[in-house]
């Protein structure tokens, strides 16, 4: 009997369909049923799934920024402590399958789709048949549940998809990935015990009794094994475990990051042989990402050992800051390079090479404090204190972490700073004026004049270099390639050449185009056609009668400038002395202000500080003779004169507590009276013999008080800084703190 083709069609057709409807049945343990819905499940749920899951996981890895001058977390993620997680309140395999509450489609994340896909594997195409489960990709399908949970910073339902897997697939192929996702899971909820416990009973009883573990899995195995050894304060042991995890190396992002770490790790504990030995195997390995290499290389100069060893390294780390590839790398590669310098004592080569990390296009804010702090403590070495306070400023207004320790300890050392800077920056400008006021009319216009051509040419150069600015990156940009096709030069973009002649006209105004167009006293052209010029326009920076009439010309404002400057030379030789142990500077602005002629009440203060600066220095005893002879002459009934005739004879203070706070309340009283000369005057007398007393601060605090009558406000700020700094725990301090406060606002 002959069937027609169309008959056949329609008898297969119909047997296709059956199949099928069979086969989507998850009731059914057939091979069909099976073979579909792994198959459905591996190439089109879980597919999706992991696509989703990796591409959150990508996400992270891109936006983390590592911190590579602190120790480098194992895995590279940063969860948000404070984050509330809800626990899963599902009784179904812990799965959470019953919540409803999702948020918008447009607000997923990728861990959400990637969670959403596996519970879907799960119910629609989970074979559960007589509690043996019949589709062998279920299990993956739990572990990416609760790998997109970890993500997600919900450990707990995590751990319990995890937990599930292990109680109810003892068999599966990811049963050793799931027992690792566990316990990371579980490090994470400050659980590392637990953590510890699992993953040594899974590398030692499995590897060693059982079969043997795949490398990847062994390396993911002792890099968590790792973490929780870390979170237990175990360095120790952490470190034995990362070494275990980098003798394979299959993860080349994972397995890099831990040689680095190792590196750290033996650095902080000066063992530099065994981090060298961890860097450079960083620095062979061929697949490790560039950025973990380069800053290897970077480390290396942190770990020398000797001579040889940094020879070799300054020549590697030249090299590689002649490579194009490493421009984004420079900031710390001459940062080391200075660093190395420095340790050999080549310390202008250094200096060179620290401002090249400074001008590195590409250098971080991080890498600018640690530059400029290495510039600034060799500032302070050398006594440049006014160039290291600069330096610490800048450290200061750059760093956004001021909870750091480093960081409040460079502000600490800029605040002791702070007063002397202040007293400093007094003598540098009233020696100034004072040196201006002393010239003849004539020398006065040529040194204004003089100045005022060196301005002007200082701003024509910031003008043009604005200029060039503003045409290399607006012409080209989109907008300006969109805007003008005549080509990128300067003069074809009419958005440069209008900001051109705005900055033009800003600065120099309207001139007409002749030789010597920049004198100020060339006259502004009137836009109109008229032929009649506008009034003249003079910018005061260029004014010579603006500089000229800034300095006095009387004596009795030169005399006061004159005042001020002592007290300020006075000041800052104490302090070089007494806070910073400087006797080189100390004797220096003592010995000059001791030549200016200054008032009574500081010669006695003068020559005993002088004294007793050369007398601590063998080599100067003349010295330390004349101030002696000059103090036992002219003061011989002063308590100084008495310890100098009877140096092994211990004096009882001149005044007890009751006779300072008579004193304090004579001067005080002087104070009150508009006498504010008198004051500093009476009290310069009196500090020199009551260092050490509980009452200094009172009398300092009101020497602060007496200044700020007479003087100007930086010789008051001065003062108050002085105070706040040398007695910041007293009230006196405090109060002078709160002072400086309202004079900021």
């Amino acid at each position: 009997m002959f069937i027609s083709s169309k008959y056949i069609s329609k008898i297969l057709f119909i047997i296709t369909v059956s199949v099928l409807l069979l086969a989507c049945k998850t009731n059914k343990d057939t091979i069909v049923s099976r073979n579909y819905h792994a198959l459905t499940t591996k190439f089109n749920v879980l597919f999706n799934g992991k696509e989703a899951f990796n591409e959150g996981v990508e996400k992270i890895n891109n936006d983390y920024k590592d911190d590579w001058f602190a120790q480098l977390p194992i895995e590279p993620i940063k969860f948000d402590e404070d984050k509330i997680v809800i626990k899963s309140t599902s009784t179904t395999m812990g799965s959470g399958f019953g919540d409803t509450d999702t948020a918008a489609e447009e607000n997923k994340t990728p861990f959400d789709i990637a969670e959403e896909k596996a519970v879907k594997a799960i119910q629609k195409h989970g074979m559960n048949i007589n509690g043996i489960e019949r589709n062998s990709q279920i299990d993956d399908a739990y572990l990416l549940l609760g790998k997109a949970r970890y993500y997600d910073q919900r450990f707990i339902p995590a751990i319990e998809a995890f937990n599930y897997v292990i109680t109810n697939y003892p068999n599966a192929s990811l049963i050793e990935e799931t027992k690792i996702w566990r316990a990371k899971a579980n490090i994470r909820i400050d659980n590392e015990e637990f953590a510890i416990e699992s993953l040594k009973l899974l590398l030692k009883v499995k590897d060693t009794l059982e079969t043997l573990l795949p490398d990847a899995i062994k390396e993911q195995g002792y890099t968590a094994l790792a973490m929780a050894y870390v979170k237990a304060d175990s360095l120790d042991m952490a470190k034995k475990s990362l070494i275990r995890a980098t003798k394979t190396l299959q993860n080349k992002n994972q397995g890099a990051r831990n040689l680095f770490i190792l590196g750290q790790l033996y650095h902080q504990e000066n063992k530099k042989d065994s981090a060298l030995l961890y860097l450079n195997k960083l620095i062979d390995f061929k697949k490790a990402p560039y950025k973990y290499k380069m800053n290897a290389y970077a480390a290396l100069a942190k770990n020398i050992t000797s001579d040889s060893v940094a020879n070799i390294t300054l020549q590697r780390l030249q090299k590689l800051t002649k490579e194009r590839e490493n421009r984004a790398y420079l900031d710390a590669l001459y940062y080391q390079i200075g660093s190395l310098y420095e340790n050999t004592d080549s310390i202008n080569l250094a200096v060179n090479y620290y401002n090249k990390s400074l001008r590195a296009l590409s250098g971080s804010d991080k890498q600018k404090t640690y530059t400029f702090e290495k510039l600034a403590n060799i500032n302070f070495k050398n006594s440049n204190y006014i160039n290291a306070s600069a330096y610490f400023d800048s450290i200061l207004s750059i760093s956004k972490d001021t909870l750091n320790l480093r960081i409040r300890r460079i502000k600490r050392k800029h605040k002791n700073l702070a007063s002397l800077i202040s007293f400093e920056k007094i003598v540098i400008k009233n020696d100034s004026i004072i040196k201006i006021a002393s010239l003849t009319d004539a020398d006065k216009e040529t040194y204004f004049k003089d100045y005022i051509e060196n301005l002007k040419k200082k701003d024509e150069e910031a003008a043009q270099l604005k200029l060039n600015q503003q045409a290399f990156g607006a012409s080209f940009g989109a907008n300006s390639l969109k805007a003008n096709k005549k080509g990128k030069w300067y003069f074809y973009n009419s958005q440069s050449l209008d900001f051109g002649k705005t900055e033009f006209n800003k600065i120099w105004g309207n001139r007409a185009l002749e030789d010597g167009w920049r004198w100020a006293s060339k006259r502004v052209i009137n836009n109109t056609n008229s032929d009649t010029a506008k009034t003249e326009k003079v910018n005061l920076r260029y004014n010579l009668e603006t500089y000229i009439n800034t300095i006095p010309t009387r004596k009795g404002a030169i005399d006061t400038l004159k005042l001020d400057r002592n007290n300020a030379l006075y000041e800052a030789g104490i302090i070089y002395k007494e806070q910073f142990k400087d006797p080189k500077l100390a004797v220096k602005r003592l010995e000059r202000v001791a030549s200016l002629n200054p008032k009574e009440d500081l010669i006695l203060p003068i020559n005993w500080h002088l004294y007793n600066l050369y007398l601590n220095n063998d080599s100067n005893n003349e010295e330390a003779l004349k101030y002696k002879n000059f103090i036992l002459t002219t003061y011989p009934k002063t308590k100084f004169a008495q310890i100098i005739n009877n140096p092994n004879t211990t004096f009882k203070e001149e005044t007890s507590v009751n006779q300072l706070e008579e004193t304090y309340k004579e001067i005080y009283y002087l104070f009150k009276e508009y006498k504010f000369e008198e004051t500093v005057a009476a009290i310069n007398k009196l500090l020199p013999s009551i260092q050490g007393s509980k009452l200094l601060p009172k009398f300092e605090l009101l020497k602060a008080f007496a200044i700020g009558k007479f003087q100007n406000k930086e010789s008051y700020e001065a003062a108050l800084q002085f105070v706040a700094v040398n007695y910041g725990s007293t009230e006196e301090g405090k109060k002078a703190k709160e002072i400086q406060k309202q004079l900021k606002k």
